[in-house]
């Protein structure tokens, strides 16, 4: 990940997580929560995909690295 990836994804992870504490806390509207959860499911959706590529660029490093184990 670069490093405004990080950053984008940290601040996500976070919103993500307060928009639950809001939604647990039973405080809020029935329109804002629909629109919290619908917010949620955005920033949701966004840290998957970033958790995605990351995921897929470890294994590419850890298939690399097993093809020099395999030469050596």
């Amino acid at each position: 990940m670069t490093g405004k990836t990080d950053k984008d994804f940290e601040s996500s992870l976070k919103k993500l997580e307060q928009i639950v504490r809001e939604l647990e806390s039973g405080d809020t509207s029935l329109n804002e929560s629909l629109t919290q959860f619908e917010e949620g499911i955005t920033l949701y959706k966004q840290c998957r995909q970033t958790l995605e590529g990351a995921e897929k660029k470890i294994k590419i490093l850890s298939d690399s690295l097993k093809e020099i184990d395999y030469k050596e």
